[in-house]
């Protein structure tokens, strides 16, 4: 799973940041979480308001910042399914 965190560092991007660290290691998946600060970037997605979160390179939430617990149900709907 690849997660990225857009925005440019502001206090809501610092806080999804940490909800989705905190999700990962509750829900015990790997992913790998990238931090995009850059404008055109965060505007190829179509986000023009932060900050935004991107899993597997799928717009999942932007604009707010959500409750922890959205946080792990957005993950979780989105994780590899385990054999």
């Amino acid at each position: 799973m690849k997660i990225k965190i857009l925005g440019p560092g502001c206090g809501g991007c610092q806080a999804l940041e940490r909800m989705v660290d905190e999700a990962l290691a509750t829900l015990g998946l790997p992913a790998q979480v990238v931090r995009v600060t850059d404008y055109e970037v965060i505007a190829s997605y179509g986000v023009l308001s932060t900050p935004g979160l991107v899993v597997d390179d799928e717009v999942v939430l932007c604009g707010r910042v959500p409750t922890a617990s959205h946080v792990r149900e957005l993950l979780q709907d989105r994780a590899p399914r385990r054999r």
